[in-house]
């Protein structure tokens, strides 16, 4: 299923316990009903009568839009794409700031520029806003309208790009309210997460269950206007020592630990739950709150750390691997590799000797790679283990975004960005088949010191220094 026909489907599903409401308003507004879109987004703009007039054509034009197939929102985009800046008035305010000659003047001419420069689309989509579930109809609209945009509509990119500015300015976290999520919370919000949890996936409701056990916690940012609906979540499991398999993490048959012998709370899941609030960040607040909370509730706990994948680190090897000027291995692991690598498929043993033989490093550590059952090979996956660990150091500390100084793995992006540290990598941290087919089977812990975080936001941020652990420096040092 396309990403345009998902993001319809829980559009639709989300908004229809609305919708009766919504026609209720719609039938209060006088005029015909076959009125065309474009006709009723002008009587929106038009503001005929009170408030409540507004709200009712408001609530029937976001009605008219959730009846549409996919090609009437299309042209329902597009309709409102168009109800842009006056460009005469523009000019007209633009030639007036030139003219100005005095600092009233042009405090004046500033003005008016700004004013003309609003769309008047801002003022109907701000309308939306006020009727019941209108924001959470604007944030899906933009989920939305970026599927559409990918495509390269530029006037469903410009109206996207007012809608984002608009929700920026409604999910100022300082809006956000904070709040825990455990098995006796209700059953509507426990099947978000199911639907919403999309790093580690949760499987049956023992599954979720074991996820909100004593010695676990979850916390969400909600906005007032979306009570019923979290915007992004994380999930922690309060251990001993840094959690290294996150398969053992999530282990249901796993004793229950005494949150007051825990020392450490390990961050291993953190989702975002609303397409539409893309590039919108609450993931860095949410972190620091979390620490605050947990350092608040247990005392005892004195370390917090991820447990997190490494989604760009095969796609990056591959090209490492099929760059033959690139030297990935040492002598000494190459021979490791060789003397751990069993015959290539259908070869005997004197053939497949000779195969292995004939091939380089690079190929050897390709194969070994492709073969899915190579965790649970003990000779291969210890030949393999230190192979990957410092290839994973050298791509978290030193392989780069084509822009700027930011690491090129998107998690740890995310992670150095909010003041952590790469602390260690795991090898056979997840052997899924989505751990394996993007990291490798690495997990990597970054661990979040609440006396250091401003100090390693700051270096990151402005000097694209990334902090890490003694020992994973020297695995990473001369890589590039």
């Amino acid at each position: 299923m396309s990403d345009v026909a998902v993001q319809s489907g829980l559009f639709d599903r989300a908004l229809r316990r609305v919708a009766s409401l919504w026609r209720d308003m719609a039938d209060r507004v006088s005029g015909a009903e076959e009125d065309s879109i474009e006709a009723q987004m002008r009587a929106c703009l038009n503001g005929r009568g009170g408030e409540v007039s507004a709200r009712n054509r408001a609530a029937k034009l976001a009605r008219a839009y959730l009846a549409l197939d996919a090609e009437g929102r299309l042209a329902f985009l597009r309709s409102l794409s168009a109800f842009d800046s006056d460009p005469v008035a523009v000019r007209a305010a633009t030639e007036r700031l030139a003219r100005a000659a005095d600092a009233e003047a042009l405090a004046g001419a500033k003005a008016e520029l700004r004013r003309v420069l609003e769309p008047p689309r801002l003022r109907l989509l701000t309308q939306i806003n006020t009727i019941p579930d209108g924001v959470k109809f604007l944030v899906d609209l933009r989920a939305e309208m970026l599927a559409v945009a990918a495509e390269g509509d530029k006037r469903v990119q410009a109206l996207e790009t007012d809608l984002k500015n608009l929700l920026a300015s409604w999910f100022d976290v300082g809006f956000l309210e904070l709040r825990g999520i455990d098995w006796s919370s209700p059953a509507s919000l426990l099947e978000k997460l199911v639907r919403y949890e999309a790093v580690h996936r949760i499987r049956t409701w023992r599954d979720l269950k074991n996820r909100l056990d004593s010695d676990r916690r979850c916390y969400a940012f909600f906005h007032p206007r979306m009570p019923d609906e979290p915007l992004i979540f994380v999930e922690v499991a309060l251990v001993e020592g840094l959690a290294d398999s996150v398969q053992r993490l999530l282990d249901e048959k796993a004793p229950v630990l005494d949150p007051r012998e825990a020392d450490t709370a390990i961050f291993y899941s953190i989702n975002n739950c609303q397409r539409g609030l893309d590039g919108i960040s609450f993931g860095n607040f949410l972190i620091k709150r979390v620490v605050e909370l947990l350092g608040q509730e247990l005392p005892n706990v004195k370390s917090f750390a991820t447990l997190s994948p490494i989604p760009g680190f095969c796609h990056w090897l591959q090209e490492r691997l099929a760059d033959s000027s690139a030297k990935l291995l040492t002598e000494d692991e190459s021979a490791a590799l060789r003397a751990a690598a069993p015959p290539p498929r259908g070869e005997g043993a004197e053939g497949g000797t000779a195969l292995i033989a004939a091939e380089t490093p690079a190929e050897t550590l390709s194969r070994l790679l492709k073969r899915r059952a190579w965790p649970r090979d003990e000779k291969v996956a210890r030949a393999l283990e230190p192979v990957l660990v410092r290839l994973g150091a050298g791509y978290l500390l030193n392989a780069t975004a084509r822009s700027g100084k930011r690491a090129r793995d998107p998690v740890a992006h995310f992670h150095l960005s909010n003041g952590a540290r790469v602390e260690r990598i795991n090898s056979r941290g997840d052997v899924s088949e989505k751990g394996l087919r993007e990291s490798a089977g690495l997990m990597v812990n970054y661990l979040y010191d609440p006396t250091r975080i401003e100090d390693y936001h700051e270096e990151y941020v402005g000097e694209g220094k990334r902090p890490a652990a003694t020992a994973l420096r020297r695995l990473a040092r001369g890589w590039s």
